[in-house]
């Protein structure tokens, strides 16, 4: 299996929805499963792959745009975060509070460029009630980064590490984040970025703003940041509305077309349970 499609833990949640045996080890996905939003075909820029292999994109608006840029055998399966939302009933608790904040981050091979304090001071001016700010794991291992978010206030938390060829993919990092996001009213980004479109599919408020910061020799193939604004510009801004945001949450996250267990194991070339076997 391609290490990205272990992201996250994404082929732990597939495995579990589709009733698999032993859904803590995944058997082989039949080709490449999309790992983030993007606005491109569903991969990473620059990503090699074997030609002819499917790729499982989250909706049809990213299976539109992969089959327009060349992209053949492509389907729209759902993205993992809207299945595992299916199978996770929400537990009575309080009432949704605070701000759940997303700054944008790099990763192994890319650094941001950016002022975290100028982002911070915006934060505090905006939002109401507590905040709590989940950085990524590349920048929640720079303490000085980090004492920024601390000395503000803001409780500071990581959903783990996405893990990188075939080594530390943490399988819970999804169920936290599922979790962290129903427990706040907001969710905001400096950028339009999957935690929005989750945010909204759990029922929260979400808003993009502030500096959208640089990333380091960023890839502009599919238009960036500019694209961003220009194509979904409902989410940015201080308030956006609820309803518009959601419907546009639940194209983008493919959470109105997801597979039966079936179906998807179908798809992925996964075999059926042990005890339907038998």
């Amino acid at each position: 299996m391609h290490h990205a499609n272990y992201y996250y833990g994404h082929a732990h949640v597939l495995a579990r929805y589709c009733g698999l045996a032993d859904p803590a080890h995944p058997p082989r996905m039949l080709g490449y499963l999309q790992h983030g939003w993007n606005i491109g075909d569903g991969l990473a820029p620059g990503v090699p792959f074997v030609d002819g292999s499917p790729l499982f994109v989250w909706s049809e608006e990213t299976r539109r745009r992969a089959v327009s840029q060349g992209r053949r055998n492509v389907i729209a399966i759902g993205s993992p975060f809207a299945y595992l939302q299916e199978m996770t009933p929400s537990a009575t608790v309080e009432e949704r509070a605070g701000t759940i904040f997303y700054p944008f981050h790099g990763w192994e091979g890319q650094q941001v460029m950016g002022d975290h304090q100028r982002l911070i001071d915006e934060v505090r001016s905006v939002e109401d009630g507590p905040v709590t700010v989940c950085l990524y794991w590349n920048e929640h291992r720079v303490r000085g980064i980090r004492k920024l978010y601390e000395r503000a206030g803001f409780r500071v938390i990581c959903h783990g590490y996405r893990g990188f060829w075939w080594r530390d993919h943490d399988r819970e990092f999804l169920v936290r984040q599922l979790a962290e996001l129903r427990r706040h009213r907001r969710v905001v980004s400096n950028r339009l970025c999957s935690a929005i479109w989750y945010g909204l599919l759990t029922g929260a408020d979400a808003a993009v703003y502030g500096d959208p910061m640089v990333l380091e020799d960023g890839d502009m193939t599919f238009g960036g940041e500019p694209r961003l604004r220009r194509q979904w510009p409902e989410v940015y801004g201080y308030t956006t509305d609820r309803e518009t945001c959601r419907a546009l949450a639940r194209r983008e996250l493919g959470a109105d077309n997801l597979a039966r267990p079936a179906e998807l194991r179908s798809m992925l070339g996964w075999p059926e349970p042990l005890e339907r076997c038998a």
